[in-house]
């Protein structure tokens, strides 16, 4: 999923983006709300996390001219203060959710997990294709009962084809998706990454779950199975 952070505190930003990194999330950084409301309204993202204390634009503003503008990305607000009525105020403008600093990035984590699955209406928590399990909350693989070892980048790549089964991703929407930044349009880092996912979750004697479609990209089989 990508992220964008709105957070001007050197440490808080670098300690968030390297723990969100690592959770799998691609995360963009703005560290003031002028930036960020301008990114916010021209750029899709998955979820917002947004600092109320901030240069320019502070975060309550920016959650208020969002939502003027039904723009209904999810949003977390997070706030240095424990004042109920700051929490209070966010969440009448429209927040999805707050945290209270410090935080702990695995409870960030959870709430970004649980503010996207409530926004697309998503209760799915395994996806299953035959003898395939891929458990989005604890980002577990199983084949045929056995743990499956993936990289983070693997792992959202079979997340991404497996969760639209028969849908074709070209090369650089799946750059834009899993990496999240603009690569050199030979780079074969895709098709590097498509052979090592295939090795691990399909049997070498079956047709693989993940199609070539020539000149075009990669899908995911439909009579694989799906979510």
């Amino acid at each position: 999923m990508k992220i964008l952070l709105v957070e001007d505190d050197p440490k808080i930003a670098s300690f968030t983006v390297k723990g969100l990194r690592e959770q799998g999330y691609v995360v963009e950084l703005c560290k003031d709300g002028d930036e960020g409301y301008a990114r916010a309204v021209s750029e899709p993202y998955d979820a917002l996390v947004l600092d109320i204390m901030l240069p320019g634009r502070d975060g309550l503003s920016i959650l208020r001219a969002l939502r003027d503008k039904r723009n209904t990305v999810p949003v977390i607000v997070l706030t240095a203060r424990t004042g109920l009525d700051e929490r209070v105020e966010g969440l009448n403008l429209g927040a999805d959710d707050y945290l209270t600093k410090p935080f702990y990035i695995e409870e960030l984590h959870a709430r970004i997990q649980a503010v996207t699955r409530r926004a697309s209406g998503d209760t799915l928590t395994v996806m299953k294709a035959g003898d395939l399990a891929v458990n989005l909350i604890s980002r577990e693989v199983e084949l045929g009962g056995q743990p499956v070892e993936l990289t983070s980048r693997e792992f959202n790549l079979l997340e991404l084809l497996m969760r639209t089964p028969g849908r074709v991703f070209t090369r650089t929407q799946i750059l834009e998706h899993v990496w999240g930044y603009d690569f050199d349009p030979q780079t074969n880092v895709v098709d590097v990454y498509i052979r090592r996912v295939r090795g691990k979750i399909d049997d070498s004697e079956s047709t693989s779950r993940i199609e070539t479609v020539r000149g075009v990209g990669y899908r995911f089989r439909k009579d694989a199975g799906g979510p």
